[in-house]
């Protein structure tokens, strides 16, 4: 039976601490999932589209790596896509237990499994929100983006 996982996310932007966790996540499954996680509240169409396709070139010699967008619950992605475990990534203790809580109610309506990969030295402090925020102020970014 193949493995799937799913790592989910807004991925605003997809940082170099989730690069990580899609790369320590492969060894794990036969195939990863990379879900953009859709708000119509804040992101047009086609900022979701460019950041599925940006995604997609970082990963573009990766063929166990799929990437999609998706607007409906994390557990109904899951069954589409055949997965059977959730990847998430660890910052800190208050990502825990936030992730701990997630991990029950996925498992109990979805029977999904969670698989927690603890940030890496250096990458604990990287998030979305402080790269957006440097990003507006005029700041380079660069060292927190995959290349």
């Amino acid at each position: 039976m193949e493995r799937v996982g799913i790592f989910t996310g807004t991925f605003d932007p997809f940082t170099v601490g989730h690069d990580s966790i899609v790369r320590r996540a492969l060894p794990l499954f036969d195939r990863l999932v990379v879900a953009v996680a859709v708000s119509k509240l804040k992101n047009t169409d086609e900022e979701i589209a460019q950041r599925v396709d940006e995604i997609k070139a970082i990963y573009k010699d990766e063929p166990r790596v799929k990437v999609i967008s998706y607007s409906d619950l994390t557990i109904d992605m899951a069954k589409r896509e055949g997965a059977a475990f959730i990847v998430r990534g660890v910052r800190s203790v208050k990502d825990y237990e936030y992730e701990r809580e997630q991990a029950e109610f996925n498992r109990k309506f979805g029977g999904l499994e969670t698989v927690l990969l603890f940030a890496e030295p250096g990458l604990e402090s990287v998030s979305s929100t402080l790269v957006r925020e440097l990003k507006f102020f005029g700041r380079d970014v660069t060292e927190f983006l995959p290349r």
